[in-house]
């Protein structure tokens, strides 16, 4: 079963949501001692939680800005492969910058949403004339109280696999 028939089905079902979650932890294996869980997925928005343990917080028992970063990059590519044909696109992290506003001390949420719309015009029609395209993300994180923890802004160079000159 291919991944987006599951992330389809993890949007209803917990069940599907749990097994979604699974497989993500085995395919994203840099991710998985963070425990990030994603908790809300379909076509248009990602919520990815950041648990409040250990592995996530800092010197000073707050969660630690890598971890903001890192699931930052992962709900914006998680949202963006999912509405992007991966067969015929390919994804690279161009860059990542992150503004904190608030010391996150209990679990957060990273929330990332994108429009069809906004996948057309600046992916999709730009790469007919184009080689490649960056999308700029903007991804945000608020903490169990609504707290404004943090604002990513996630850069994704896509191109056609038929324009990447490298091998794979």
């Amino acid at each position: 079963m291919e991944l987006d028939k599951i992330a389809k089905k993890a949007n209803n079902s917990k069940f599907w949501n749990y097994i979604f979650n699974l497989m993500l932890l085995r395919f994203v294996p840099f991710n998985k001692p963070h425990k990030f869980w994603v908790e809300k997925l379909n076509t248009q928005q990602v919520r990815v939680s950041i648990p409040f343990i250990k592995k996530n917080k800092n010197h000073i028992n707050g969660l630690h800005a890598c971890s903001f970063a890192t699931a930052s990059e992962y709900a914006s590519g998680l949202l963006l492969l999912l509405n992007l044909n991966p067969k015929k696109y390919r994804l690279i992290m161009e860059s990542l910058t992150i503004d904190y506003h608030f010391q996150g001390k209990t679990k957060a949420i990273v929330d990332f949403e994108i429009t069809r719309d906004f996948l057309e015009n600046e992916v999709i029609q730009k790469l007919k004339n184009e080689d490649k395209t960056t999308v700029r993300c903007t991804v945000k994180s608020y903490d169990t109280n609504q707290n404004h923890l943090t604002t990513a802004k996630v850069n994704w160079q896509i191109k056609l696999w038929e324009k990447v000159k490298t091998k794979v």
